[in-house]
């Protein structure tokens, strides 16, 4: 049975977890600025503490893939690469809001077919980075950026129910939350746990990355913030 260890530094929660055959054994998470480089190879070390495995039992290294925070997803795939080329093991990547989408469904509830899944990851100011499943977590608008206004997701909130959530959801809270088919779900926040679903189905499926030239998925530019003098 795979022993996969997941990290997700895409956002402002540093998490990894622990999986075997697809449950979680163990997970630690934090959720504070700018603390994936202090935090992230610690809980690491912890986890496996914690699960009286160590780095030789790992199948793989599950690692969320991004869109999100650039230094934060540069941290998280530099440290599984560097886990998978010193232990010979297999790279999977995920992508960050399709991880979302499928830990939310498992997590808080059972759906009807007519509801869709809007994860939603801060991009700075109105803007978010987001995407739309249905409840077979097929996609039905594809990762892109989006300035949120009154009349985003009209189309769709016309005959279906949409769940937002992530912290891209919580600061859009008062615009989205006037349509009546909307969810706002604003303490609902990413963590290493909604990688596992997907991670495992990778690894059956022996979808690997090369170790030595992936890359993190930005889908913007990075765009460095003035010094404050």
């Amino acid at each position: 049975m795979p022993l996969i260890l997941q990290i997700e530094t895409a956002t402002q929660t540093c998490s990894v977890a622990l999986a075997q055959d697809g449950k979680v054994l163990q997970s630690i998470q934090k959720t504070e600025k700018n603390i994936h480089a202090s935090y992230l190879t610690l809980f690491i070390e912890e986890l496996l503490k914690k699960s009286e495995r160590n780095y030789q039992d790992l199948s793989a290294v599950a690692v969320s893939m991004g869109p999100g925070s650039y230094t934060g997803l540069r941290i998280g795939v530099s440290t599984a690469k560097g886990l998978c080329y010193a232990l010979d093991i297999p790279l999977i990547a995920v992508n960050t809001l399709e991880a979302m989408a499928a830990g939310f469904k498992q997590k808080c509830f059972s759906v009807n077919g007519n509801s869709l899944f809007c994860p939603m990851i801060d991009a700075r100011r109105m803007e978010v980075y987001h995407a739309v499943f249905d409840d077979r977590l097929k996609p039905i608008a594809e990762t892109a950026a989006k300035i949120i206004d009154e009349e985003s997701f009209n189309d769709l909130l016309r005959d279906h129910k949409v769940y937002f959530f992530g912290d891209g959801a919580a600061k859009c809270e008062e615009l989205l939350g006037k349509n009546p088919n909307a969810r706002v779900m604003d303490d609902y926040l990413c963590n290493a746990d909604d990688l596992t679903f997907l991670a495992l189905k990778k690894f059956n499926d022996h979808d690997f990355e090369d170790v030595a030239y992936f890359e993190p998925f930005y889908l913007k530019d990075f765009v460095a913030g003035k010094k404050k003098v």
